[in-house]
Parts: C-alpha cells; structure tokens; sequence
C-alpha cells in the first residue's frame, strides 16, 4: 500500500525439529523474549525455555527481531540451553507484560488499517477527480466538434465565399499538416508473437525496424491502444521517437555516422531518409555533449562516469569475469579515456554536423578542441609523475643512493 506500515511484511523462520520443518512467523513488534516464548511452543518446550539457535554449520543465531531469515532449505536447529523456574510474582508479572504487548499490538493493527482505508479513499477520489475531468473533456470535444461541422456546412453554403475551394468539395482531400514517420512493417509469424507474451523476450536479436513492429503489436496485443483510445498517427509517432532513442546506442555509433556522412554529400531536407538520420545524429549530440559544457560542469559528471566504471570492474574482478579495457582502473586515467573519447567520437560527429549548421563550429567544436587539449596536458603531467616514480624504483638510482649515503659517512670519519 502507499504507507510505510500496510507495506510490512512479517518475518518467517523455519526451524529444523527432529527432521521435521516448521515454519514461525512473527512482526517487527515482537521482542526477543516474545520470538523465544513462539519457538519453544513450536518446538513443544515450556515457555520459559532458554534455547539458542544454531545454523547448518553451527554458528549461533541471536534471536531477535532482527535476525536473519532462512528458508526451508536451511532451518536453524534448535538447542535447549535451560529451563528457567519463575517465580509467582515473575509469572504475574509476565501474564500483565503479554496482556499489554496484544493491547499495543492491537493498536498497530488498527493504525495500519486506518492508514489502509485513507490511502483507498485517497486512490477513490483521485480516480473520481480524473474521471470526472475526462467527462469534460470528452463533451468539450463533442461541441467542437459540432461548431466545425455547423461552420463547414455554413461555409459551404455561401455563394460569395472568398476561399478558391469549398471546405467539403469531395474532389479535393484533405491531408495531414505533418507527415507520419513510415518504418517497414513486418507480417510477425505465431511464434514470434507467443514469445512476445514471456519476460524472456530478447529485444537485442532484431533489427531497429523489427523492433517497431514487434512494439506496435504489442501497443495492440495488451489493449493499450483500446483502453487509452490512442490515436494510431500518435502511435506510429511515438514509435518514430523510439527509433531516435535507439540512435544513442554507442554499439550504433560507426553505423549511423557512415550513413550520415553518405547523405551529407547530397543532402535534402525534403527526404525523410536523409532527415531521419540528421535526427538520430542530433539525438546523439544531445547525448554525448557533456565536454561541450563549460569544464567546472562537465569534469564532475566524468568524475562519476568513470568511479561507476571503476566499480563495475573491481566487481568483475572479484567475480572472475572478464572486465572491458575501458573500465580497468589499472589501465585507464581520465586523461586517457577522454582524449580518445574526444578525438575519435565527438570531433568528428560534430564536424560532420557543422556541415549543415556552421554555427556548431564556434558553440561547440571550439570547447570540445579546448578540452581535448587540456586533457592532453594533464596526461603529460601524469606521464612525467610515472617517469619520476619508475626513476626511484630503478636498481641504479638505488645503489647511487647508497653510494652517497657511503661516501658522506666515510668523509664524517675521516673529518
């Protein structure tokens, strides 16, 4: 539910009892005593047992309401420690503490129903605030909808109308203000429409195109298109901006850019094709452009780029699995990954841009230029840094040390 509270969920424990499993589940509220007091029932004790817990290769397990949970795989066996005697007064004592304990527990439960029923009622009204505006919505459209009509057929009727053509002239069709992005349409066979059903749908085996087609279906196949009334013009629309989403894929990148760079030569912003790929290219800049913004901003955010790179090998490493050249703390600096970063991607993608708009060259080619060349200078100092640390490790450097060390000291003897 929305609450903190209606979200608990109890703790379940399994305990191994003469080879049989039993399952104990208790709350948050519970002590430790009250966790001790279920075990020894479940496992036919006296209540005032004290017990310890042990695991499949025997280490203890405190007990309390922030023990580990198990499974049925991995009870925890139960071992009898001692048998404590209480006293008339300790058992009054005990029989008021737990009285009390069902009083506050009973509270909580009803607290968390009180949260449960306001969330409901919050949820309701919601529901009824947005019905209520798609209600008048939906009527407004019905009465724009008739004044259009009442204009058109008024229009139409005027013998002194000053437009060339009539607005329902049969002969003339009207066409949409925008064109509609087209992508090839795939007839999907059975099996691969059963797949589309299950989570283990892999999306990476298609084509971009495939991709749409499998999408759109999809949009179909779950009602969505039915229960949101969504206009197919819309969907196609929004399956145009998936198809610029996928551009960003950096494993893309060398396709795209030869693609752009053969519609360069002739380009012609009236083809969808060549518009197309100016799209998928501008997406890219927009992705990739953080060494166009000024240094104080851009250099933190690789700062992290490259630590979340850094951790994921360190993670692999110690997993033994194979970690990319790029990510290896041990062979990659800032300096490094960004000079070829720049050089062989941004340079280049933006210069091809600059083509079309030369504007680019001032706003964003000269920053990234600037920024190669700093990243260069810092790879000389730590270049120079290495030299100096390598130098002092060099078997030769250390016996002219030594040297010097010997000879200072024979000359304090003989002064």
């Amino acid at each position: 539910m929305g609450t903190g509270s209606s979200s608990y969920r109890p703790k379940a424990i399994y305990l191994d009892i003469d080879g049989r499993i039993q399952k104990v589940v208790f709350s948050k509220y519970c002590n430790s005593s009250d966790i001790m007091d279920l075990f020894c029932i479940a496992t036919g004790l006296p209540r005032n047992t004290t017990i310890s817990l042990l695991t499949t290769d025997d280490a203890m397990v405190s007990i309390d309401p922030t023990m580990p949970a198990n499974s049925e795989r991995t009870p925890y066996k139960v071992r009898p420690v001692a048998i404590k005697q209480l006293s008339e007064k300790e058992e009054l004592i005990q029989s008021v503490l737990t009285q009390v304990a069902e009083q506050f527990s009973r509270a909580f439960k009803i607290n968390e129903l009180k949260a449960e029923v306001a969330h409901h009622l919050a949820v309701l009204e919601k529901r009824v605030e947005l019905e209520g505006l798609k209600v008048v919505e939906v009527e407004k459209c019905k009465s724009d909808i008739k004044k259009m009509r009442e204009e058109l057929a008024a229009r139409s009727n005027r013998t002194s109308c000053p437009c060339k053509y009539s607005f329902l002239d049969n002969s003339k069709k009207l066409t949409s203000r925008r064109d509609v992005p087209a992508y090839p349409k795939y007839l999907l066979s059975p099996e691969t429409v059963d797949a589309l059903r299950k989570p283990t749908f892999d999306v990476w085996l298609w084509e971009p195109n495939e991709m749409l087609s499998c999408l759109e279906h999809m949009y179909h196949d779950l009602g969505l298109v039915r229960d949101f009334g969504i206009n197919p013009i819309t969907l196609k629309r929004w399956l145009g901006m998936i198809t610029l989403i996928l551009a960003t894929d950096m494993a893309r990148h060398a396709e795209i850019m030869d693609s752009f760079k053969e519609k360069m030569e002739n380009f012609d912003y009236s083809n969808e094709e060549h518009m197309t790929l100016l799209k998928m290219i501008l997406i890219k800049c927009c992705d990739i452009s953080n060494e166009v913004r000024p240094v104080e901003v851009a250099e933190p955010w690789v700062d992290c780029l490259l630590e979340e790179y850094f951790m994921q090998s360190d993670r692999e490493k110690s997993e033994g699995l194979p970690v990319a050249p790029f990510m290896d703390r041990d062979k990659v600096t800032k300096a490094t990954a960004q000079i070829g970063f720049i050089k062989f991607v941004l340079i280049p993608m933006f210069e091809t841009v600059t083509k079309l708009f030369p504007v680019v060259e001032g706003l964003m080619l000269q920053p990234l230029w600037e920024s190669r060349d700093r990243y260069e200078e810092l790879k000389q100092r730590d270049d120079a840094v290495k030299e100096q640390k390598a130098e002092s490790l060099t078997p030769e450097s250390t016996v002219s040390r030594e040297e010097s060390r010997d000879g200072g000291k024979s000359e304090a003897d003989h002064a």
